[in-house]
């Protein structure tokens, strides 16, 4: 999170890192087009890029809908299609969510992603604080392909 868009050079850094890691197979990267515009984006990527390290099994996962398109299951379908690629790459995906995000949380459950943790005040935004969830999913335990509910 930014207080001021970030300048163009970190945007280029890290869509640079995100095309590296996803050529290279550390990274899985899905995006979501209507009309040939992206609305939206979801990724699963190591904690710590680079060489391969202890944490090497556990992916962050990341997840955005243009809020013009949200309420269409695209979120949805991004989410299945990451986890599905990730399932070679990662043992355990992480996430974090805002604890008022009631539908993304639904969204995570669905999926089995699980709560893990809560950090009050973790953001702070015009001058209002805001808590946040770090949920789990394992992936060596749980079933693949499409679950019930979805």
């Amino acid at each position: 999170m930014f207080l001021h868009r970030p300048p163009p050079e970190f945007e280029e850094k890290a869509f640079d890192g995100l095309f590296r890691g996803s050529s290279e197979g550390s990274a899985v990267v899905r995006v979501a087009e209507r009309n040939g515009r992206a609305v939206g984006f979801c990724n699963i990527a190591p904690i710590i890029p680079g060489e391969p390290s202890e944490q090497s099994h556990v992916g962050e996962l990341g997840i955005l809908v243009h809020r013009d398109h949200r309420g269409l299951r695209i979120g949805t379908a991004l989410l299945e299609a990451c986890l599905e690629a990730a399932r070679p790459r990662f043992e355990m995906v992480y996430l974090s969510v805002w604890s008022k995000n009631d539908s993304a949380m639904r969204l995570y459950r669905r999926f089995g992603f699980s709560p893990c943790g809560h950090f009050p005040r973790m953001i702070k935004r015009g001058g209002r604080y805001f808590d946040e969830e770090r949920m789990v999913l394992d992936l060596s335990h749980s079933p693949g392909g499409s679950q019930e509910n979805r």
